[in-house]
């Protein structure tokens, strides 16, 4: 009984989430949002500095569209930021490897930073951290596969070490990491993943 009790209470303070359904009786991290910011991708914006990958804005979004490197980045380099709250939409348009995107927080650079991402090959939702460019799993959670040329939804809020990530409106990641506490925002893909980005949005309290 006490083993089962220690389980439960560490899972709460941000060990990996391996549920196959949402967070239900999580509450959902609120922060102060002096800044509020967005980008539809309808132009283009110099602030986006694509560090790997070969981003484009075309038609309305950012576009993704390398199939060579292992990890595709682009920062919005505007302002950094600590606690924050961050959403985009996001369409995998094909890959064999992978069909993903993510939002990145946090980033210090190209290699260094949080990402949350999504798969449309696989039914897992993860949260990783980024560490001289090594990648470090340190959230996961099980979730229906998203659909390949379909829109989704990934969400990430941050509160000093305190980090939640949705996909789809549904929260399925609660994590405690201080590994990072301030940096850019930013986006991603993974190996030949082509994948289009809409509807950035930004909430930070600085």
């Amino acid at each position: 009984m006490k083993r089962i009790l220690i389980v439960s209470m560490f899972a709460l303070i941000g060990c990996n989430n391996d549920a196959s359904s949402p967070l239900k009786d999580i509450k959902p991290i609120e922060i102060a949002k002096v800044i509020t910011l967005s980008d539809d991708f309808s132009e283009q914006d110099s602030a986006w500095s694509p560090k790997v990958g070969k981003w484009s804005f075309v038609n309305g979004v950012l576009k993704q569209s390398a199939t060579s490197h292992t990890f595709d980045v682009i920062l919005y380099q505007k302002q950094k930021f600590s606690d924050v709250d961050v959403s985009v939409d996001f369409k995998p348009i094909s890959g064999r490897i992978d069909a993903s995107g993510g939002i990145i927080f946090r980033a210090e650079d190209r290699d260094n930073y949080f990402i949350v991402r999504a798969n449309a090959l696989e039914n897992n939702f993860r949260l990783y951290a980024f560490k001289d460019g090594y990648r470090h799993q340190i959230a996961t959670a099980r979730v229906k596969t998203p659909s390949i040329a379909k829109i989704h939804t990934i969400r990430v809020v941050a509160k000093g070490g305190h980090i939640q990530a949705y996909l789809n409106g549904k929260l399925y990641i609660d994590h405690i990491d201080n590994s990072f506490s301030n940096g850019y925002v930013g986006l991603w893909t993974k190996a030949d993943s082509i994948t289009e980005f809409d509807n950035l949005k930004i909430s930070a309290s600085e």
